[in-house]
């Protein structure tokens, strides 16, 4: 089966179902079906081949899912870009997938105009909305699409083409394509559906951005059963709590920083959010302080998605498995990632490549039918990435008794101070317990002495603060005495990456490590 199979599915069996709301229109699966079988045969009339790459630079909208419904059913390849990125991280993106068409609203014109100098002549441009001045070097979506016929459709995915392609953030270096599979999301969808036990009335908000995978994923994880999707152009708190409670929602997808915002707005001005069941998280892992907030505003409705890009399915965390009352073993397990999906085959690895026993720290490894297919034109970054199938997600984690998955780090952010081997989440977690604090981000900063010490970035909350000598003590009921931070910085504000929203670690380790030769000790 294709992801067109799904389309074509719901389609014939809830034509009249809304398939998106979106700031006031309402687009069937018929007429979604429709419109994507018109794109891919205008594609096709416009010299597009199969798996000929479809570039995207636009907020959420209608047409950006059209688009990626033409690469599931047509064969083509999806390509979402960051707007969020500088011209030059935009042309090396660019460069690199070599899109024979790009799509783009009228917002991003200007950017436009700078990066069609840098792609080849024959690339086709697109405008999805209507342009107050015609150019002569782009199409009218609309107009261009009314021209196309609805049958025959020119072309057919495989089951093995690939879908999308995904850049990475690029946080350990330049960014890389991930090959999303065709088959392999539609699979992804099926497990995901079952795990969120979403249905065809179902009503699933997302308001991740397209060129993420999370957009992607609860998009085709909620089609998979013919619901419909209430989507969001940007993030506004109030404007999603709003969205729940006129259009009744009963499913999200937010990342932990997103849902603080609207549970300060909610806590605020409080709306009607009886319609939600699920909120699924996902992007970064939720502190416990965070959890047991957002289940005494919200309810028990969180269920916790793990993953990356490259791995598709990992571990999820159940909304029954959120237990705040529980045993002591229970409630530890809110720090955790959850177990691994149906199909998914997760182990921890020493760097020797040995399977790690339970509570032994190791890379995080998974192998399923949802891994990626490649890095784009790197088969060498692959090979190290994808070994004996398994992808090796660079995570450092360990396994309890009955293979709850626990994430202690990134590789990279492993601080070794006195020998001694400090994971940041601990301490980050630890930190987050304090009522003061909204954010924390921990790095490590040479020490003369130690080789490396503790530092902690930390944001408070509104109108709230803290000392350095406050957090040392709070933290002292809470981790050991080697992994307490030695040095603060109290900021306004995190640095983020700008792909993926998360705090950029890098940039506040760089000043820490200015004039080193090396960045570890």
């Amino acid at each position: 089966m294709i992801l067109g199979d799904m389309i074509e599915r719901n389609a014939c069996c809830f034509p009249e179902h809304p398939a998106v709301l979106f700031e006031g229109r309402s687009l069937s699966h018929r007429d979604y079906a429709r419109r994507v079988k018109k794109l891919i045969n205008a594609l096709a009339a416009n010299g597009c081949s199969r798996q000929s790459r479809l570039a995207v630079l636009s907020r959420n909208c209608p047409e950006y899912l059209e688009v990626y419904g033409a690469a599931g059913w047509g064969g083509y390849v999806g390509l979402g870009l960051n707007y969020r990125l500088s011209a030059i991280e935009q042309i090396g993106i660019l460069q690199d997938a070599d899109p024979a068409v790009f799509f783009f609203e009228s917002e991003y014109l200007a950017r436009v105009e700078t990066l069609r100098s840098q792609l080849p002549a024959h690339t086709l441009f697109i405008c999805f909305d209507q342009l107050a001045n015609p150019l002569d070097w782009a199409l009218d979506y609309d107009t261009w699409l009314a021209s196309a016929p609805v049958e025959p459709q020119a072309y057919r995915a495989h089951e093995d083409d690939t879908f999308l392609l995904i850049y990475t953030s690029g946080t350990t270096g330049v960014p890389k394509g991930v090959m999303l599979g065709n088959e392999a999301q539609l699979e992804q969808a099926r497990v995901q559906a079952l795990s969120h036990t979403a249905v065809q009335t179902d009503r699933m908000l997302i308001v991740m951005p397209f060129y993420h995978i999370g957009g992607p994923t609860e998009l085709l994880t909620y089609w998979v059963a013919g619901a419909t999707i209430v989507l969001h152009r940007t993030f506004d708190a109030a404007d999603v709590l709003d969205s729940i409670a006129q259009l009744r929602v009963t499913s999200a997808h937010l990342a932990p920083t997103m849902i603080t915002m609207m549970l300060d707005v909610q806590e605020q001005k409080p709306v009607d959010l009886s319609s939600l069941h699920t909120v699924c998280y996902a992007s970064a892992p939720m502190s416990v302080a965070l959890s047991m907030r957002a289940r005494a505003v919200m309810g028990p409705i969180f269920m916790q998605i793990y993953g990356m890009t490259e791995a598709g399915l990992g571990t999820t965390l159940l909304k029954h498995q959120h237990i705040l009352d529980g045993s002591p073993q229970q409630r530890a397990r809110l720090a955790s990632a959850g177990q691994a999906y149906l199909g998914t085959d997760l182990k921890i690895m020493t760097d020797d490549g040995l399977e790690c026993k339970a509570g032994e720290v190791g890379e995080v490894c998974m192998r399923s039918k949802s891994v990626m297919q490649a890095y784009w034109r790197k088969p060498e970054v692959t090979a190290q990435t994808v070994r004996g199938g398994f992808l090796h997600t660079g995570d450092m984690g360990y396994l309890d008794e009955e293979r709850f998955l626990f994430i202690v780090d990134r590789k990279k952010d492993m601080i070794i101070s006195g020998g001694e081997n400090i994971y940041s989440r601990e301490v980050e977690e630890a930190l987050l317990l304090h009522p003061a604090v909204a954010e924390v981000a921990v790095v490590g900063a040479p020490d003369p002495k130690w080789g490396e010490s503790v530092v902690a970035a930390v944001v408070f909350k509104s109108d709230c603060s803290a000392t350095q000598d406050e957090l040392t003590e709070h933290c002292r009921a809470h981790i050991a005495g080697y992994k307490r931070p030695k040095y603060y910085q109290f900021l306004e504000s995190m640095p983020r990456v700008p792909s993926t929203n998360k705090i950029d670690k890098r940039a506040l380790r760089a000043p820490l490590w200015k004039d080193k030769t090396r960045q570890v000790s």
